[in-house]
């Protein structure tokens, strides 16, 4: 399958699950607001993500997919048998690690929100919403695992779409579980947990559909005793930091704005699932499309193929992601105002978490390129480099943090978010240049220019269409919401439209490539 292919694949059952949690969203929104109990939530709901993303989405996957994936090119029996040992210990390990959380959480939340100290029932609420979400973490590292599996077989449909199943789950859980516990976020936070268990049975059809019988291996300590099983250790160790380098960043935000007062949190969390858009359909796309095919094209010694891919893959992040940073940054009141404004969201919440977004959104660009770097290290085996270039991420946004915050608070910390993005991307361009393993060459250079200056325009365009609307004394925003929704869309129209013109004109857009990616006869395979 082709690297387009696999990240339209990929991206377009992703995008479905994004517009799905945008509707989850909507209506946490609208039955928590942003307030201590929906701060406390989103803690919650935080804590179980975190590690999954550290652990399992992070430096499990960037460890596990290359190794199969190789074992796949010699042998399907012995990538098979290697599976079953893999999932078999990360799921004691896990299990073990949840009892040991679950015993530890108030002290836990604690020190990821230790501005909830000051709220009289804050922690406790965290706390009690945290043990209910906590074994989500279990069920969604299989999940993860199962991911894994499929991706090295060039599927990606079936994972994409275990997202939808989350969202749907929530949703459901906030109106007819609203009544478990003192308030509705405990029946999201069931919610949750049911969610998890829904994605495994949901992905293991697919994996018995690829004539793969997952065994389970009960002798845990002799598997750690083999050597795959420790050379995925061995690279799983320094991954936790270096696939992790987003979601550190953003424990690091939330225990700061913690800090900052009630509803901060809410607010960056909402801004920044506005920024997981783009983020989740363009950036995972390219670094999950992009893994097994390195990883496959290194084993086989295709030195050109790698690198012709990984051109590629940074020019479609780059093709997709900045001129969506630009339009995030003109139309972010608008979102949230139409997505959000509604119930005990409140305008003051629309206006603080629209400046949020532009913040987030600055750096956006930055974060899809890494995520298309990062593999190459990682289908070489290499997860140490990342993790020393994750520790100078986490100290340049934990010190802007700091610096910023105290005089623009919440916005300061999304601020020093991005900036470390910056970081983060230097950091992967000049160690892969410096190795050996890929440089920029000056047509990509100067194709990525041309795309920054169309995307500038594109947002000047929608900015000044709004400037437009404003002077005439059109305050759309304060329109029916069926009104909003079609002037909203227009500028969308306007905003597509001439950055599409502006990219024919220039060259960066590759029409044929597009039509003949939408042409492929057949049906699709929901695995494929």
């Amino acid at each position: 399958m082709s690297l387009l292919k696999s990240i339209a694949t990929f991206g377009g059952f992703t995008l479905i699950s994004r517009f799905t949690g945008f509707a989850r969203d909507m209506v946490i929104a609208n039955f928590l607001g942003a307030g201590m109990i929906s701060d406390a939530f989103f803690v919650s709901f935080k804590l179980p993500n975190l590690f999954r993303s550290l652990f399992a989405e992070g430096a499990f996957t960037a460890a596990f997919v290359p190794i199969l994936s190789g074992k796949l090119v010699d042998s399907k029996k012995e990538a098979v048998l290697f599976a079953s040992r893999a999932i078999s210990v990360l799921a004691v390990l896990l299990a073990l690690f949840i009892l040991l959380m679950e015993c530890l959480m108030p002290w836990v939340v604690e020190i990821l929100a230790p501005g909830f100290a000051g709220d009289s029932g804050k922690i406790e609420l965290a706390t009690e919403l945290s043990r209910i979400t906590f074994p989500f973490l279990l069920f969604i590292s299989i999940v993860s695992f199962q991911s894994g599996i499929l991706n090295s077989l060039n599927k990606f449909a079936a994972p994409a779409c275990a997202p939808i199943i989350l969202n749907l789950t929530m949703i459901t859980a906030a109106f007819l579980l609203g009544n478990i516990g003192a308030t509705r976020a405990h029946g999201l936070a069931f919610g949750i947990t049911l969610a998890g268990i829904l994605e495994i049975l949901w992905l293991h059809y697919f994996i018995r559909k690829q004539d793969i019988r997952l065994t389970p291996q009960p002798n845990i300590w002799q598997l750690l005793k083999l050597d795959d099983i420790k050379t995925l250790f061995r690279r799983i160790a320094p991954g936790v930091l270096g696939a992790g380098i987003y979601q550190i960043n953003m424990v690091v935000d939330t225990i700061l704005v913690s800090l900052v007062g009630t509803g901060a949190i809410s607010w960056l969390y909402y801004a920044n699932r506005l920024q997981q858009l783009p983020l989740g359909v363009v950036g995972a796309a390219i670094s999950v499309a992009l893994l097994p095919i390195l990883s496959k094209a290194l084993k086989s010694e295709n030195t050109a193929e790698a690198e012709q891919t990984q051109n590629k893959a940074v020019e479609y992040g780059a093709l997709l992601s900045i001129p969506a940073a630009a339009a995030l940054i003109a139309l972010a009141h608008p979102i949230i105002n139409i997505l959000f404004e509604r119930g005990r969201f409140t305008s003051l919440d629309s206006e603080m978490t629209a400046w949020a977004v532009m913040a987030y959104s600055l750096g956006l660009p930055a974060y899809v390129l890494v995520k298309a770097l990062t593999p190459n290290f990682f289908a070489r085996g290499n997860t140490k480099t990342p993790v020393k270039y994750s520790i100078v991420v986490f100290v340049a946004n934990l010190i802007c943090s700091l610096i910023l915050m105290q005089k623009f608070g919440h916005l300061g910390i999304a601020c020093a978010t991005s900036i470390a993005a910056y970081v983060s991307l230097y950091q992967y361009l000049h160690g892969l240049k410096k190795r050996g393993f890929w440089k920029m060459s000056l047509s990509l250079k100067f194709k990525l220019f041309k795309i920054l200056g169309c995307s500038a325009l594109m947002g000047y365009i929608l900015y000044l269409t709004q400037y437009e609307l404003s002077a005439q004394g059109i305050n759309w925003l304060s329109f029916h919401l069926g009104y909003k929704v079609i002037i909203f869309g227009g500028l969308c129209i306007l905003g597509i439209a001439s950055f599409l013109a502006l990219a024919k004109l220039t060259g960066i857009l590759n029409i044929s490539e597009i039509l003949k990616l939408l042409k492929r006869k057949g049906k699709t395979d929901v695995a494929s």
